[in-house]
Order: C-alpha cells, then structure tokens, then sequence
C-alpha cells in the first residue's frame, strides 16, 4: 500500500463514526430509557473498547452530558462470561463482539431474565444459587492428604471438558423461552453442570441427591427443548445432549424411586 493510500485510508476512517442505542436504567426500580450515542470509529472495535469511549467521554448523540454506562466485564477474553449483554437482539458476550460485524445502529439492552442492577449490569445471583441448589462440586474436603483421585477414560474425559467450559454467563438462560418471571426452572447451564458432576468418578457419590433435586420444582420438568440454549451459547457446550441424557437419568431414578433398590449409586 502506498503512502498516498495510507493517508486516504486514515482520513476515511478518521471521519466514520459508529452508532449506538443503549437500553438505560438508573435504579433498579426505574423504568427504562432509550438513549444514542455516536463515537468516532477505530478499526478492530468491539463492543466493551466502544463503551469505554463512551465512558471517557459521556455526551450523548444530541451532544448532552449524560452519565456514564454501566456495565460489567472482567477477562475480556470470553472466559469469565461478566460481559453478557443482548446486542442487536441476540445474548451474547461483548467482548466478542465485534462492530465491523454488527448492523448499525447497535443497539445495546441488559438482560431481562436477571434483575437489573444500573444499565447493563444485571444480578446473576440465580444462577449462583441454583449451582448450590443442584451441589455443583465434588465434596472432597478432608484433613489429610487425600492422595490423587480416580482416572477417568480419555474418551469420557474429553466430553467433560466439553462441559466444564460453562462460564456461568447467562446467555443461556436469556435464549431460553422457558426460564421466564412465571417459571422456577434453574435453565439449561445448571442442568449441563448436573451432568458434568454425576458423571466424574467421585462426584457420583452425590448423583442421586442431584438427580432427586432436578426431579422438582424448577428442575428438568420445565424444560421446553426449544434448543434455544445451545444456539446461543458462546462455548458452543452440547447443552441439550445433556439434557437428553438427564431426561434418561432421572427415569431410571424415578423407577428405582418407585420399586426401591439396593443399588442406588451406579
């Protein structure tokens, strides 16, 4: 590229702006507004560098001082799942978000299956809830050296990778018709977790009491199988494979349940 090229490209691209709508609320019982934003464009944007020059700089489209956005973030490497937003209609992270891929105006709205908190930033605390609710971890505590735990197959093991990926962001949840203010169902990421623990060697131990948890209220019950989930989740984790394969379980549960069993724990 020659240099004449160059100063054409920077003065083309010095004079681009990139247009925003973002869904404002200030408290958490305030109602919602409307609000644009016009800022200059940078090649590479994504949607949290976008917000930061919105933050440095708070005047809005009409070129009124407002109050800076609101929202939540941590790694920026979709990774900690902090950054969930819906972004043009679709719950995403928006770190990945990039604006060069996105239709203008960009229009920015917190997620409405979580409490909001200011603007963006919503309270996942149900999520959080939910994990202890289903004992989302292996209880393996103990005083003394508990010396390595049980090998699992390279096959077994690699799925559950898969699963273990979950970052706990929500964007399932969002997707999902069925975790709604009228349900008590604890959504697709919480169930994947589910499996993910009943399925390691040593957290088997608690299978039965996981299972009989997602057997009530607000459990595997409610699911719809929209298939809502593992479309938008940003991992790409085989949601409703374990589903399926909880739908199964909890079966077997039910009718060992029903008939009684000396063999509760496979």
């Amino acid at each position: 590229m020659t240099e004449q090229n160059t100063a054409v490209l920077e003065q083309q691209t010095a004079s681009k702006t990139v247009k925003f709508e973002i869904q404002r609320q200030d408290t958490p019982d305030s109602k919602p507004y409307w609000e644009s934003f016009e800022i200059p464009y940078r090649p590479n944007m994504n949607v949290i560098s976008a917000l930061m020059e919105i933050r440095r700089n708070p005047v809005n489209a009409q070129g009124k001082k407002t109050t800076p956005v609101n929202w939540d973030m941590n790694c920026l490497e979709e990774v900690c799942g902090a950054c969930s937003m819906v972004i043009n209609g679709r719950p995403r992270q928006s770190c990945t978000a990039l604006v060069d891929q996105l239709t203008q105006p960009i229009k920015l709205e917190p997620m409405r299956t979580f409490p909001v908190v200011r603007d963006l930033v919503v309270d996942r605390e149900f999520m959080f809830d939910s994990l202890k609710r289903v004992k989302a971890w292996i209880p393996i505590d103990g005083t003394y050296d508990l010396g390595e735990g049980p090998r699992m197959p390279e096959r077994k093991r690699q799925w559950a990778y898969e699963l273990s990926k979950c970052m706990t962001c929500g964007v399932c949840l969002e997707a999902c018709p069925n975790v709604n203010d009228k349900s008590n169902f604890i959504g697709p990421a919480i169930l994947s977790q589910v499996r993910l623990f009943n399925s390691h060697p040593t957290g088997a131990m608690n299978k039965d009491e996981r299972l009989a948890t997602i057997m009530s209220d607000g459990g595997i019950g409610e699911c719809g199988n929209s298939q809502n989930c593992v479309v938008a989740c940003p991992k790409g984790i085989p949601l409703t494979t374990s589903i399926a394969a909880l739908n199964r379980a909890t079966t077997v549960q039910m009718f060992k349940n029903f008939f009684g069993s000396d063999h509760m724990v496979d």
